[in-house]
């Protein structure tokens, strides 16, 4: 039998206790855990295991888990556990992505091997993915920060050094530009990676209980404080914290932030005793934070205490040529997604797309690849009693230059991808001479090679 870890998601305590002893005693490592919602800190992309859930659970149904799973990596096996009569449920998860389900009631040797079976399939994909890279295909890192120009290839060289330290790190970077994905990058290339990448929204923190969120408390610490309980801090133990929006941290908090940070202890609420922490600390921000700082709004031992490390994401504007290739990528997933046939976007389409600003980055890219792929065009529909306006793609603001600057990039771009990179085709369409097109791409930074079929 094989061996792999499990991690196993019920509500119900006698079945969970009696389903992770029979899996234990063939032989797998199991994380048994009643809340679906702490699934995500223990799941990566480089997950060497599987995850089994009960597929009616009060808080999150196991399909819901399972979409949630999926948005880290599509190819986790996830096991759902059907009740009787579930069968056209049990069906439809499968339509949903799930890799196999076993109904109650199932004996231990049943559920060994559908767990079996599952692990080997796990152990083939990230076999196949060190393959992959070692043949020189893209990584694991490759696949989720997609982009050949020279600002994606830095900051995927400064992640693979950056990640395997223990260093602090502060990511900025426009809305959608993909600052949780990185950090979960810096999080599964560290030793941490088996243990819980806990992320902390710091806007959505709530007032009244924010210490008691962050911290814990012991019991009798305040009314209705019935038994001690965990803060976010010990539940992360061992591995990573994410302070997501640190700028909106409210001012009382980032002190106590501060001491944590340079102590790695916490007193919880009601106690006299710190406690020792082994956490890494990521933060990201939306803002500048030195802005922050010089309006009064963030303490400044605090920046610089977080800002050992910086990564900068850069937005889809300083990455134009990038856009092509982000957006074929969101297209094929968006097709898988919605179940139905991926269509290959034409040359047209994709320099129309370079040609826009995107200021919701490759978040809004996405949405749009989603609406490509439904058939109903790039954009959201208008709201009703709306006017309607010209269709053509946005340029973004700035001089005249600038702007007619960017429309001619776009148009070598646009010649490039429709000709594989052929220069002569290009330059013949466009009416230039060999040397002005050289002269331009020079001028313009646009290698070739990133547009070439081979």
């Amino acid at each position: 039998m094989s061996s792999g870890r499990v991690i196993l998601v019920d509500d119900d305590a006698d079945l969970r206790a009696s389903t992770a002893q029979a899996l234990e005693l063939a032989g797998f490592e199991v994380i048994a855990l009643d809340q679906p919602e702490d699934v995500a800190a223990l799941v990566s992309f480089g997950f060497q295991g599987i995850v089994i859930s009960d597929i009616r659970m009060p808080r999150m149904d196991g399909i819901s888990l399972m979409g949630l799973i999926h948005r880290i990596d599509r190819e986790i096996p996830v096991i759902l556990i059907t009740g009787h009569g579930d069968v056209q449920l049990a069906v439809r998860s499968m339509r949903e992505g799930a890799h196999d389900f076993v109904e109650k009631p199932f004996s231990g040797s049943q559920l060994a091997e559908t767990v079996a079976r599952a692990l080997d399939y796990r152990r083939l994909v990230l076999e196949n993915r060190i393959l992959r890279a070692a043949a020189g295909q893209s990584d694991d890192l490759e696949q989720r920060l997609v982009g050949r120009s020279n600002p994606m290839i830095d900051l995927r060289r400064r992640l693979r050094t950056i990640g395997p330290s223990e260093t602090d790190v502060l990511i900025t970077g426009e809305t959608g530009t993909g600052k949780e994905v990185v950090a979960r990058a810096l999080h599964d290339l560290s030793a941490r990676a088996k243990r819980p990448f806990i992320t902390l929204d710091c806007a959505a923190l709530p007032e009244t209980q924010i210490e008691s969120e962050l911290f814990g408390h012991e019991a009798g610490a305040f009314p209705g404080a019935l038994r001690a309980r965990y803060g976010k801090f010990e539940h992360a133990r061992g591995g990573t914290i994410l302070l997501d929006d640190i700028g909106s941290m409210p001012m009382g908090l980032q002190g106590k932030l501060l001491r944590v940070i340079q102590e790695r202890t916490i007193t919880p609420l009601g106690s006299n005793e710190a406690r020792p922490l082994d956490l890494r600390f990521i933060a990201t921000s939306r803002t500048s934070l030195e802005d922050e700082v010089a309006g009064g709004r963030f303490r400044a031992d605090l920046f610089y205490r977080l800002n050992v490390v910086h990564l900068a994401i850069p937005p889809l504007t300083a990455r134009r040529e990038d856009i092509p290739i982000l957006f074929a990528r969101l297209l094929s997933e968006a097709a898988a997604r919605h179940r139905v046939e991926a269509v290959t976007p034409p040359p047209a389409l994709l320099g129309e797309i370079m040609a826009r600003d995107w200021p919701g980055n490759v978040r809004e890219l996405r949405n749009a690849a989603d609406r490509f792929a439904l058939g109903i065009g790039l954009d959201p529909a208008p709201d009703p009693g709306t006017p309607a306006t010209d269709t053509l793609p946005a340029t973004g603001s700035g001089k005249l230059a600038d702007r007619v600057a960017g429309f001619e990039r776009a148009e070598i771009v646009r010649a490039l991808i429709a000709n594989g990179g052929s220069l002569k085709p290009v330059y013949e369409s466009l009416g230039l001479s060999r040397k002005t097109l050289y002269e331009k791409m020079l001028k313009h930074g646009i290698d070739k090679a990133h547009y070439s079929d081979s």
